[in-house]
């Protein structure tokens, strides 16, 4: 390997690692050029303790769900381009990090150390994808259900292939009918949830903070605006109360009809039967970096 060689990839190890000029120029000759071997050099010397990439932001990126039978699992891995979200190497990459997700339990740190088709760990293979791209690119969040108790279903929201995409989403049902007989119902409900937005099944799950947060923040609006005192905490309960419907699912205008709630469609649907939400999982690429 010529010294213009040795040069030019002691400086792509620096940009990549942040460790100094003589560390990389060591560990790239230890490794004879290999970038991604000379990174694990590094890293088993306690040298390049932190990517420097890792510095940037990551918000963007995939969202992909895997399923056997009734078990899901979903997971974010985020890239800082949509460019990179499209790139066939990325895409194979959380493929398969979402079939290890779904064995691992949707546990981030039982994935991290699951061995890859290549033998490698998820974590080690994460740090060559970052090498070989260029981007910083980190398993932001997963999470699973299990099939002990309830039934499953999940959505994707404009694929870009098969159970992935930019928006997915979990649900799970308690409920005495067959799943089916629910598989139209289940996929609406999650559709409607990607859509929706919804913080929390009823007001029982929203965190206090939040609504004191949101009392307070509509309180200052309308002393703002110039209403009589006496009558702001009347229209602002009566705000609050509307910011609970908007935001859980059961109080939420249907996406298929508008005119119904919720908790109408569910009780048509149950007849004499019963299905109740027991939990959801909404992840959007992006959303809260």
């Amino acid at each position: 390997m010529s010294q213009d060689d040795t040069l030019v990839k002691v400086k792509k190890l620096r940009e990549i690692t942040g460790v100094g000029f003589k560390d990389c120029k060591i560990a790239i000759d230890e490794n004879n050029g290999d970038i991604e071997k000379s990174i694990e050099y590094l890293r088993k010397k306690g040298i390049a303790k932190a990517n420097k990439k890792m510095e940037r932001v990551a918000a963007d990126g995939l969202v992909s769900i895997a399923e056997d039978e009734n078990k899901f699992s979903i997971i974010e891995i985020n890239s800082e381009t949509d460019f990179v979200a499209k790139n066939n190497e990325f895409i194979n990459f959380v493929e398969e990090v979402s079939k290890l997700s779904l064995l691992s339990c949707g546990k981030m740190d039982k994935l991290l150390v699951s061995a890859m088709k290549n033998k490698k760990k998820v974590k080690d293979n994460l740090v060559s994808i970052i090498a070989k791209i260029g981007e910083k690119i980190t398993l932001r969040r997963c999470e699973f259900f299990d099939s002990e108790n309830y039934i499953n279903f999940s959505y994707v929201h404009s694929p870009v292939k098969k159970n992935l995409g930019k928006i997915g989403v979990l649900l799970s049902l308690e409920t005495s009918i067959k799943k089916e007989k629910l598989l139209d119902f289940g996929k609406y409900m999650a559709m409607h949830i990607a859509a929706s937005s919804p913080l929390s099944i009823d007001k029982g799950g929203l965190d206090n903070i939040v609504l004191q947060k949101e009392k307070e923040i509509i309180t200052e609006e309308l002393k703002n605006s110039g209403k009589d005192i006496n009558i702001i905490d009347k229209i602002a309960t009566g705000k609050l109360n509307k910011f609970i419907s908007d935001n859980t699912l059961l109080n939420q205008e249907w996406i298929m009809e508008p005119k119904k709630k919720v908790k109408d469609i569910i009780k048509e649907i149950s007849g004499n039967d019963k299905i109740v939400i027991k939990n959801f999982i909404r992840f959007k690429v992006g959303e809260g970096v």
